[in-house]
């Protein structure tokens, strides 16, 4: 009951957050000598203006797809190291948040490579009206014949080194918050308490790995047009510091943060309502409604992304 309803959360959280990640990962790559935005509003105004409203949504089929796997997994692992580690203390969930962020980056790296290339589709200086990608499943399968298992793996360093502490900032900052809130189903306020101890938790994930976020999706991103214009990590940091200075790390920081709270807001609010009901009234202590972040998430989003 708990991992469907962490899926069902997650997916109302995917709905919400996802065309702020589109926004996102936009201004994360766009060519600074040219760009198409000229801040978080104007390229929501400028995506919705050329593409419609769905424009916002490209790329959420892989999101949706790995949605069931990630949370089983977020959720088995997690769940499994606390009783392992013993006790319910603040490190202990940080570790167990980390544990759960990094097995999940097997699903959650080729998830965000599709998703990147769906929400880039369509864009830069040469527009086209023809599709390369029909949808996610097949963005991953032109992927694999022309790239094989490397190219479906593209960002998988830079996804670790996000998820991993990104998870454990996440438990470890909802737990204390959900601690001083007093979140026990006697309390009144329960529910806005976790939501405001999810929305603030995501923020606080997404502030800690946000540089290496841009990073990610550049070199996912890389590659598009036909010509790679980085070699690695270093060479992506290298470049992007050479060309931008240190605000590239800030790059699409403010349409994340919008997201974040929202997200996890949505998603505490689902999970807990639907375990609330299916349960008849039974109590639903905090530790069964506890969900995770979608980037995106990764901390979902993300986070994804969280």
């Amino acid at each position: 009951m708990d991992f469907l309803a962490g899926c069902i959360g997650g997916a109302a959280g995917v709905l919400v957050g996802h065309p702020f990640d589109t926004v996102k990962v936009r201004l994360q790559v766009q060519n600074v000598d040219k760009p198409l935005y000229r801040g978080t509003f104007h390229c929501f105004q400028t995506i919705a203006r050329q593409e419609s409203g769905m424009g916002l949504y490209k790329g959420i089929g892989s999101p949706m797809m790995g949605l069931t796997f990630i949370n089983a997994i977020v959720f088995g692992v997690q769940g499994n190291a606390m009783r392992r580690l013993g006790r319910d203390t603040p490190l202990n969930q940080f570790v167990a948040g980390a544990s759960a962020g990094a097995i999940q980056c097997v699903i959650c790296c080729p998830m965000e490579l599709a998703k990147t290339r769906m929400q880039l589709q369509g864009t830069g200086e040469k527009k086209s009206t023809r599709k390369l990608y029909k949808n996610s499943l097949d963005c991953l399968v032109r992927i694999y014949k022309k790239e094989g298992i490397r190219g479906i793996n593209r960002g998988m360093t830079t996804t670790l080194i996000r998820e991993t502490p990104g998870f454990g900032v996440y438990f470890l900052t909802y737990d204390v918050l959900t601690r001083a809130l007093s979140c026990e189903p006697e309390y009144p306020y329960m529910i806005p308490k976790l939501l405001f101890a999810g929305g603030m938790s995501g923020i606080a994930s997404w502030l800690s790995t946000y540089p290496v976020d841009v990073i990610k999706s550049r070199l996912q991103a890389d590659g598009v047009g036909g010509v790679n214009k980085y070699s690695g990590i270093m060479d992506c940091v290298r470049q992007s510091v050479k060309k931008e200075g240190l605000r590239v790390f800030t790059r699409g920081l403010t349409s994340t943060l919008l997201r974040a709270f929202p997200v996890n807001a949505t998603t505490f609010a689902t999970v807990t309502l639907f375990l609330m009901y299916m349960r008849d009234g039974e109590e639903c202590p905090v530790q069964d409604c506890e969900a995770v972040p979608l980037q995106p998430l990764q901390p979902q989003g993300q986070p994804t992304s969280m």
